[in-house]
């Protein structure tokens, strides 16, 4: 799977706005869930340490719980939403697990979780059953060969990383922590031939996974800082870059300057890394993490409407499936013609 630079232009976009952001809300798309796990853990801790470590009493009685170290990531709560609600801006259990079903769900959000704030009362016998099941398809049916690799890192501020397997190579997109137990079950897939990372946020643990693979990694060059410099293919210019003939990475400057999505033309899956995602709020582009430029950003969305896709996978927040394309237009019209009246009396705030 090669990699060729501009290898096609992008459709120059025209896009025309529906009057209201309410098109979003009356939408009928899909917004979809996924299981998680984690474990219980008593290292020495300081006195702080060790009260950020119990139980948060928003926490229904049982034996899963979330600690005081949550940093509201919102992963448990799109894995498991079962289990798992938003109290107090942090996660709390609302409901213990009641069938396997559940309980699988709660431990590979417990597995999942980047701090380490889910535990449970009593250890759990069952972990090493929910570790095997990383990487996680996403849905077997619709998207075959697309799996969620699931142990979030911190480094990523709780990000997820994906994994497709591919006749021509798999592909990681951005970084999972590393562990060699999903490395080996990664391994058991085919490897790793490209690590693409989305921006310079969600690098994570890069350099551990391209030892263990020794797979090439891909980042624009605007992105690139010093724990990335040695990533062995930097993309210049704005695009786009084609790996083989399935996959298109689109530059989407904003919430970084180097952003960049990665489109899976056969399933027409739009991967977004921080550019855009799904919230328990709505569509969002998070402008307080902007490090870049909102406008640029918005502008970015925009240039995405003609694009062929009907899922979103984020890095951060819920997937989002649409019902066809022309619903999919019509949602990212609504948003960012929202975006565009809500700056457009203080262009301090846009670029």
């Amino acid at each position: 799977m090669a990699m060729a630079n501009k290898a096609i232009n992008l459709t120059s976009f025209t896009p025309t706005f529906p009057s209201s952001f309410d098109k979003l809300k009356k939408s009928n798309f899909r917004v979809s869930t996924i299981p998680q796990v984690k474990a219980v853990q008593s290292p020495a801790e300081s006195d702080t340490g060790r009260w950020a470590r119990q139980r948060r009493p928003q926490n229904v009685d049982g034996d899963f719980f979330v600690d005081h170290t949550c940093i509201d990531c919102d992963t448990c709560r799109w894995m498991a939403p079962q289990v798992f609600t938003r109290v107090g801006e942090m996660s709390a259990v609302y409901k213990q697990p009641t069938c396997e079903e559940d309980r699988l769900q709660a431990l590979q959000a417990l597995l999942s979780c980047p701090t380490n704030s889910i535990r449970t009362e009593v250890p759990p016998p069952d972990i090493l059953e929910a570790q095997k099941t990383f990487p996680i398809p996403i849905d077997e049916k619709k998207l075959p060969g697309v799996y969620h690799c699931g142990y979030h890192s911190p480094k990523s501020y709780g990000a997820s990383s994906y994994l497709i397997v591919h006749s021509d190579g798999n592909l990681l997109i951005d970084s999972p922590k590393f562990t060699e137990r999903l490395a080996r079950k990664i391994e058991e897939m085919g490897g790793v031939r490209y690590m693409f990372l989305t921006h310079k946020d969600d690098v994570a643990d890069h350099g551990k996974w391209a030892k263990r693979f020794s797979c090439d990694r891909i980042l624009h060059s605007a992105d690139v800082e010093a724990c990335t410099a040695d990533v062995e293919t930097k993309l210049d210019g704005s695009g786009p870059w084609w790996l083989g003939q399935d996959m298109m990475l689109i530059h989407t400057p904003g919430h970084t300057e180097g952003s960049v999505c990665l489109f899976y033309k056969p399933l027409k899956i739009l991967f977004t890394g921080d550019h855009l995602m799904m919230t328990e709020s709505g569509l969002d582009i998070i402008e307080m993490y902007n490090r870049y430029s909102v406008g640029t950003q918005v502008d970015s969305v925009k240039k995405l409407l003609d694009l062929d896709f009907n899922w979103i996978i984020p890095g951060h927040g819920r997937r989002i499936q649409f019902k066809d394309v022309s619903e999919k237009k019509a949602v990212l019209e609504a948003f960012v013609e929202e975006k565009y009246a809500q700056y457009s009396l203080d262009k301090n705030k846009w670029y």
